[in-house]
């Protein structure tokens, strides 16, 4: 075997994807001369270019319990699994003849039970299975189809031919994965993937979004589809956003969906919008608190009966779970038979129940070759393959399962085949690894669709615990071969009659909104922070020293009200007793224990931006994630030079300048783009509040040099000089940052913004009054145009400006009080019964 695959050996004892007796597989050999004429060099030069698209994306598989953080990194391997047309024919009519027997299997235990009737289902499986919906037995489904989507995990024997490893009939995982892996690879090879004729996906993703569309009761042209994550913290959050993105539905939580009158509502700015599918990325348990698991805290309390009046469909229908018990394995061939008068296409791995007494004296005598699982989900023992345990370990294990032998099944365990992975090392070469192989079907046109092709799961063990994991040591692409070319294909809808030209933003979720507004908030309140701790590091390092400028300790305390450093630092006695403010400053920047360190805040800005980042371009993202990723502690020193710090506070306010930029120019002027506005003029009204409260109420004897500090934190310096040529003073100082509504960093500025914004906010434009946020924001205004600047200048007790104060004080008031007022109104909806119809009704 030459050419690129010529160190590569896969295990005598196994199928290998790529190698067969007589050498690389027919319909592997042009991918390995192609991939052969482009070289290692050239494959590891733009694998690197792919890793760093995939980090840049953020693209991620959420694991809760690893060390350091939840967010796992998604790893792709760039040498796609590539499967023969004729065997993809193959292997897809058994895989959809298999949909259509568990969804037959569904209709038929949620309606007339002829299989637990005529004994060819055991009653204790269906009726003991906790996963079995009773209030939902004879309850109509939309076009009799429970499965909408359905997914299997499979693997191929020594002997090359398929078997299914399990069945996924509720939210299964990895389309989104696969879609991403597709888009990776085909862009790094795209030459080579043009010239494989590979079949695409999207015709699967297209038939998804017809069967939802066709699901909406009333049959509406134009339903109102949305897709139910358990949120941020779900292992496949990001797929979820991913796909709600690309499928063009809004992404909710449970929290964002209400049921009112046997209606489901999404809560959005405007009011209460009627949502007629729900795409459930949940366990049917977890959907309903209310009829359901009452713990959980995903569901929408009321959607069971939602779904049982016919006022909403649900994708999988629940109840789905039902068909995941491994034990109905056993059954699926006399099932098959029986439901659909076929032989099944495809076996499953070899299954054994152990509440059969034959099949439990086979269990008991063969089990240390086989794999235990527990029947049913939510079982407190985890799956354990005999084959790794002691012989007082299987004592125990035989003891278990003839204690409750119906709690148990058994599963054949089948050493999986091997593809070729590449390691990346210097001079590139590849290995092998096992495989398995996760397929996705959708129901489409009474029958079922396959997406040809799907996510490839790699591992260095042939452990059976390993073979149904979304993610074990990677992934890989895999590419469906076509017998000619490929026609290209587009989710873009065909030519026909234009949708209703709109551009409102009211069906904002309410969640959403929330986070957005509070993202607006974390990127100015890091940008202020870092802006004043630049203008002190700048004086630490300077050849004056600390103890030589004049300014620093006004600054410092403006720093210790915003809660970066202890209080001490500014207060005499006390000071002296601390570590020095060169060696402790740069520390507590980077101390994400303090929540009001400059890293704590970044921490908070990125947790936000992650959960709302289906609804923020992808450059904006990459930013974020940038920042989140660079500004870290610098690894291998005890200590962080201010030098350092300096530097690094320099790179982040130019990300953070750019992704305000991004806002600016990128994002469309709706409801997303005013919550996310109004947070961050909020927030930097506070931090101008707070940084002249702590510098110029009290008069400082050293005032001309704080008061170009001042105006330096502002970004206001180039603003003074070119207005005013003489020296430093109060009042053009105190017009500038406060009252001036042209300069974008005075109070003003963020005050007049806010009440436009206010002004545009949805709201019942027939009430003759004034909105509580509307009389805060023009009270605040008034205040701010009726202030004379020689006044607030002025010394009234003394050697403290208290006009100043008094104007600095109200303000820092009613900012937070609008933000509360805003929050309450739009942002949890409490009591809101105001239900918007929907558009062109």
């Amino acid at each position: 075997m030459a050419g690129f695959f010529s160190a590569y050996h896969p295990p005598l004892e196994t199928f290998d994807e790529l190698v067969g007796p007589e050498g690389i597989r027919p319909h592997w050999h042009k991918f390995a001369e192609t991939l052969g004429a482009l070289g290692r060099d050239e494959l590891a030069r733009r694998w690197e270019q792919a890793r760093r698209i995939i980090y840049e994306n953020g693209v991620a598989y959420n694991v809760h319990d690893r060390a350091g953080g939840m967010e796992r990194p998604w790893e792709l391997d760039p040498i796609p699994v590539l499967i023969a047309s004729q065997e993809w024919d193959t292997l897809s009519a058994g895989l959809i003849q298999r949909a259509r027997l568990l969804n037959a299997i569904l209709a038929d235990l949620y309606g007339p039970q002829v299989l637990l009737t005529e004994g060819l289902l055991p009653p204790e499986l269906v009726l003991g299975h906790p996963g079995f919906l009773r209030r939902f037995h004879k309850v109509s489904v939309p076009h009799g189809v429970y499965l909408h989507l359905y997914a299997t995990d499979l693997g191929r024997s020594a002997d090359g031919r398929w078997c299914v490893l399990a069945d996924r009939t509720q939210a299964a995982a990895g389309a989104g994965y696969a879609l991403e892996n597709r888009i990776v690879v085909s862009r790094m090879l795209p030459q080579i993937f043009r010239d494989a004729q590979v079949q695409r996906l999207a015709v699967y993703f297209i038939a998804l979004r017809e069967t939802l569309q066709k699901l909406a009761p009333q049959h509406r042209d134009n339903p109102r589809i949305v897709l139910l994550t358990p949120g941020a913290r779900s292992e496949t959050y990001f797929e979820d956003a991913y796909l709600a993105r690309y499928l063009g539905y809004t992404l909710v939580e449970g929290e964002d969906l209400t049921v009112r009158d046997y209606t489901v509502y999404m809560k959005t700015l405007g009011g209460l919008l009627p949502v007629d599918v729900v795409l459930r990325r949940l366990y049917d348990e977890d959907c309903d608190p209310l009829e359901l698991k009452s713990d959980s805290l995903f569901g929408v309390p009321g959607l069971a009966q939602a779904v049982r009046t016919g006022n909403v469909a649900v994708a999988n229908s629940l109840g789905s779970g039902l068909a995941e018990t491994p034990a109905f394995s056993a059954f699926l061939p006399s099932l098959c038979r029986r439901l659909l008068h076929e032989e099944l296409k495809i076996p499953s791995v070899s299954t054994w129940w152990c509440g059969q007494e034959h099949a439990l004296q086979y269990v008991l005598n063969h089990l240390s070759e086989l794999m235990i699982r527990p029947t049913f989900p939510g079982s407190s023992f985890s799956p354990v393959y005999g084959g790794e345990l002691s012989s007082n370990a299987l004592a125990a294990l035989a003891a278990q399962i003839q204690a409750q032998p119906g709690q148990f099944v058994a599963q054949e365990h089948r050493a999986r085949s091997t593809a070729p992975v590449w390691t990346g090392t210097e001079g590139g070469s590849v290995r092998p690894m096992h495989l398995a192989v996760r397929t996705y079907m959708v129901a489409s046109g009474g029958t079922y669709t396959a997406m040809c092709g799907g996510l490839a799961r790699m591992s260095t063990s042939n452990s059976p615990t390993n073979g149904t994991k979304l993610v074990a040591e990677g992934s890989k692409d895999l590419w469906v071969l076509s017998a000619g070319p490929v026609t290209p294909v587009t989710l873009l809808k065909p030519a026909g009659q234009s949708p209703e030209i709109r551009r409102t933003g009211s069906e904002l979720p309410s969640r959403v909104a929330d986070n957005l507004f509070w993202l607006g908030r974390h990127v100015e309140r890091a940008e202020g922070a870092a802006r004043l701790l630049r203008a002190i590091l700048t004086r630490l390092t300077s050849e004056l020293g600390y103890s030589n400028v004049d300014e620093m300790p006004a600054l410092l305390r403006c720093l210790a009200d915003q809660g970066q450093i202890e209080p001490g630092f500014v207060v005499e006695g006390i000071r002296e007793q601390l570590p020095s403010l060169e060696y402790e400053l740069p520390s507590a920047i980077f101390d994400e224990g303090q929540p009001g360190s400059l890293r704590s805040t970044l921490n908070s800005l990125h947790r936000t931006a992650s959960i709302v980042r289906d609804r923020i371009s992808v450059d904006s993202w990459r930013i974020l994630r940038q920042i989140d990723q660079d500004f870290v502690r610098p690894k291998l020193r005890p200590h962080v030079e201010p030098s350092d710090a300096l530097a690094m506070i320099n790179e982040l306010l130019i990300d953070l300048s750019a992704f305000s930029g991004l806002g600016v120019e990128s994002m469309t002027r709706t409801q997303g783009w005013r919550f996310l506005d109004m947070g961050r003029r909020i927030e930097r009204a506070l931090h101008t509040i707070s940084l002249l409260r702590s510098s110029l109420v009290v008069v400082s004897p050293y005032e001309s040099q704080l008061l170009e500090a001042l105006l330096e934190v502002a970004d206001s310096s180039m603003t003074y000089r070119s207005r005013y040529l003489s020296n430093l003073h109060v009042a053009p100082v105190i017009d500038l940052l406060v009252t001036d509504e042209t300069n974008p960093r005075a109070i003003s500025f963020q005050v007049v913004a806010l009440a436009d914004h206010v002004e545009q906010l949805p709201r019942d434009r027939g009430n003759p009054f004034r909105t509580p946020e509307q009389r805060i924001v023009m009270s605040a205004l008034t205040s701010l145009r009726l202030a004379e600047v020689e006044t607030l200048a002025s010394f009234d007790r003394g050697s403290s400006r208290g006009h100043l104060e008094r104007l600095l004080v109200r303000l820092g008031t009613q900012l937070p009080e609008l933000s509360n007022v805003l929050t309450k109104t739009y942002l949890i909806h409490a009591g809101l019964t105001r239900q918007l119809p929907r558009s062109g009704e």
